[in-house]
């Protein structure tokens, strides 16, 4: 049972902005006018994700915060999902980085620049002298980067994907490990 209680907060003007963008960036990826594209993307929004909830069309002008949320975040989700390019780094347009930086785990793409070739960086340190493929590695911080930003993160430090990109890797799941190849030896 989904309970669903009125937020009573309007829609920021930084949420309107960010739906905006991402709505743009599909229209462009489609072919299409934005309030074409802004009307299908709702549409689809509202049978996937709040039919539980019975929400009704809503407008970006005036909806509440919760919506604006979880609408952000159903567009980034297809944008990943569907390698949808964008004219600003997603990471800075969604509203939950945990589930920006799952989602760009599973479709194997760079969390800083949407780059489809990645890698699997860890967060936690494996340790020096120790075979990946014999260390268990479930319940590891994990991100996915792009050959350029993988090394870049090694050279700047920890804090480059944390405090100055504000990204949060997220632990190793048996699922996003089958997605790069780890073997049962480390699942």
């Amino acid at each position: 049972v989904q309970v669903g209680l009125p937020d009573g907060r309007t829609i920021s003007p930084e949420q309107r902005k960010k739906a905006h963008a991402c709505l743009a960036d599909i229209a462009d990826w489609v072919g299409d006018t934005p309030e074409y594209v802004k009307r299908l993307m709702k549409l689809e929004f509202i049978q996937r994700r709040l039919q539980a909830l019975e929400k009704e069309i809503f407008s970006l002008s005036d909806c509440d915060v919760t919506t604006a949320r979880e609408f952000i975040t159903y567009l980034i989700d297809f944008m990943v999902e569907h390698a949808v390019p964008s004219k600003v780094p997603l990471f800075e347009l969604c509203e939950d980085i945990q589930r920006y930086v799952y989602a760009c785990l599973i479709n194997k793409q760079c969390a800083v620049c949407g780059a489809r070739r990645v890698d699997l960086h860890h967060f936690d340190a494996i340790g020096m002298g120790h075979d990946r493929t014999e260390v268990y590695q479930i319940g590891m911080r994990v991100i996915s980067l792009c050959r350029i930003h993988h090394s870049e993160a090694h050279s700047k430090g920890k804090t480059w994907l944390t405090d100055d990109l504000h990204l949060t890797p997220i632990p190793l799941t048996k699922e996003i490990g089958r997605r790069y190849g780890l073997t049962k030896k480390n699942l």
